[in-house]
């Protein structure tokens, strides 16, 4: 049985500074991602700008990391859209395009009970044999998947676990303590990876290990020797360039750090290409605190 764990990196979509995908650098940042020890690669989601691609782009993208990844770590795929229709009509051309399981957002921009999510994932669930990663992010969805949802939902042995983005941490250990026990729970806060380990969590989709990956990747890795203060040390060495995400579109600021350090990923596509002045200068003295 897939099991989603381990560090995985929500892989920013590389783009030329006139917005259009730039495969090369797509493909020198799957194999700096790899070779920095995580333990997956997520492609189509806030990281990887998936609200700004077009279906051709998000095709082009993931037959790139599929290509460039070539069975190192799983590779996810983030198909979900608005409609039911149209998010298996995706999650299947993801499958054909190779990916190892799909991450799926809740329905974004429309108002839905509980009762409709729990009907629009299980009818994915029919229609898609892929392992399903439930990805819960009420901030950008405006839907929380409620704990008693994701438990209906666990009779689906594809529906392998979620990724909880609500920064609500009695969220997730609701999700945890409360729906079964064979479901992979994943911090999609990355304030809260270690935390989410030690409450019986298996990971995180952490978009800072897009900029950090050796850091974050550690926290796991003394997570799981037992070194809970050394983890601890670690995961507090994210905060302060996690404050700096405040002052603009969290994953644009991961882009620009990016950036910033070396790694020419270009900018987020517009409105949110986080040209800003006063984040650089925030971002240059929080590497400081990284040398």
């Amino acid at each position: 049985m897939f099991k989603p764990q381990g560090i995985i990196t929500p892989i920013v979509t590389a783009m030329t500074e006139d917005e259009k995908f730039n495969e090369k650098e797509m493909r020198n940042q799957v194999n700096r991602l790899i070779n920095s020890g995580v333990s997956g690669l997520f492609t189509l989601g806030t990281n990887g700008e998936v609200y700004a691609l077009t279906n051709e782009e998000k095709v082009e993208v993931i037959k790139v990391v599929v290509d460039e990844t070539k069975g190192r770590v799983p590779v996810y795929a983030g198909t979900g859209c608005i409609s039911t229709k149209e998010t298996i009509a995706m999650s299947l051309k993801a499958k054909e395009l190779g990916v190892d399981a799909l991450s799926i957002v809740s329905p974004y921009f429309v108002a839905v009970s509980q009762d409709d999510l729990y009907r629009h994932f299980s009818q994915i669930a029919e229609a898609v044999d892929l392992p399903i990663l439930l990805y819960n992010m009420p901030a950008r969805t405006g839907n929380n998947i409620d704990y008693t949802t994701v438990k209906k939902l666990a009779k689906y042995k594809n529906i392998v676990g979620v990724k909880d983005s609500s920064g609500n941490f009695d969220n997730t250990l609701r999700y945890i303590e409360d729906t079964d026990p064979r479901l992979a729970v994943l911090a999609g806060n990355d304030s809260l990876i270690l935390w989410t380990l030690m409450a019986g969590g298996c990971g995180a989709i952490a978009g800072c290990s897009n900029v950090f990956p050796e850091l974050i990747v550690s926290i796991y890795k003394l997570w799981e020797q037992g070194k809970i203060e050394e983890a601890n040390e670690q995961q507090k060495k994210i905060r302060p360039f996690r404050d700096v995400m405040k002052l603009g579109n969290p994953n644009s600021v991961v882009k620009r750090a990016m950036n910033l350090l070396g790694y020419p990923v270009g900018p987020a596509r517009e409105p949110a290409s986080c040209n800003n002045p006063k984040v650089d200068e925030a971002l240059t003295k929080v590497f400081e605190f990284y040398k």
